[in-house]
């Protein structure tokens, strides 16, 4: 398929992101993520449409003790980006996230997951649930097709196809509640020098299960099965300000039998982009949560 890749240009003024790139090659592209600190592997999954400076001011607490990998899906960060929007399927980014943990022989997974991280990241749990010791789920959902969507998804998904402009950083601000420093959106921009280099961001928000047609379902209800019989470590951690998809909190909650929650049971003064709004908190609470469940020896169960 014929992809661009964006410059190594645009990424130099990038703030607080002093991590060397990494890639692993897939059918011709390489998809770019970050591979720091040493110990049980962390594996940070981001959403629409940011991608892993997203989790920037988590990375350095989590790998003072732990791997922490945290991957751009193609068409996003440092990964090349496929040209076509029809090139963007819910399979084509699956696929790349099993080739991923295939290809650096990932086991015993610590699962963090937010937006389009957790349907896709979650989907893969479903999957192969014997590669995953535990899962943090934050501000997500596993739609199954039957549920109707508001009138403010149904304008975002058109809006992210057809809109002209399609403004990365600002998207990224309006969905976190504190005000973000014009170089913090910049970075978010950084890697869509152009529209061209936006199909995949323009492709995401269509590619959510609506219909019980829709070629994901199968992955959401299989997902939801192997959640509902989990056995091992789940931290459910959902904001307090994100009126779209914070309800999800509870579904999460009495879907999985061992979730945990934080005390107050959401993450104060917090959008949906929440390791934005949050980041040192949620690591605090993630760095808690697996000193509770340390593991002991290898893990190969399924759920």
């Amino acid at each position: 398929m014929d992809f661009i890749r964006t410059p190594d240009q645009a990424f130099a003024k990038i703030p607080d992101w002093p991590y060397q790139p990494r890639y692993l090659e897939m059918d011709g592209m390489r998809l770019h993520y970050v591979d720091e600190g040493a110990g049980e592997t962390i594996l940070l999954l981001h959403g629409e449409p940011s991608w892993s400076y997203l989790y920037r001011k988590m990375i350095p607490p989590l790998a003072a003790d732990h791997r922490v990998l945290a991957l751009d899906w193609f068409g996003f960060g440092r990964s090349d980006k496929p040209l076509d929007q029809a090139n963007y399927t819910f399979e084509f980014h699956l696929r790349s996230l099993e080739k991923f943990i295939d290809q650096l022989e990932l086991q015993d997974i610590t699962l963090v997951v937010q937006d389009w991280g957790g349907l896709l990241g979650l989907a893969m749990v479903g999957q192969c649930p014997e590669l995953f010791r535990r899962l943090v789920i934050m501000n997500t959902f596993l739609p199954n097709g039957t549920e109707i969507p508001g009138k403010a998804f149904k304008a975002w998904v058109s809006f992210a196809r057809n809109s002209p402009v399609l403004p990365i950083g600002r998207i990224i601000q309006q969905g976190t509640y504190r005000s973000l420093e014009k170089i913090i959106r910049k970075a978010y921009d950084a890697p869509f020098p152009s529209a061209k280099y936006k199909a995949g961001a323009r492709a995401f928000p269509a590619l959510v299960p609506l219909e019980t047609t829709n070629p994901a379902v199968p992955y959401m209800v299989k997902a939801r099965e192997v959640l509902g019989d989990w056995q091992k470590p789940c931290l459910v951690l959902f904001s307090d300000q994100d009126p779209i998809i914070g309800g999800a909190r509870g579904f999460f909650a009495e879907l999985v039998p061992t979730a945990e929650e934080i005390p107050g049971k959401r993450v104060k003064d917090a959008g949906h982009f929440l390791q934005e709004d949050a980041g040192e908190e949620l690591a605090h609470h993630i760095l808690n949560f697996l000193g509770r469940h340390e593991q002991v020896g290898p893990v190969r169960s399924g759920a």
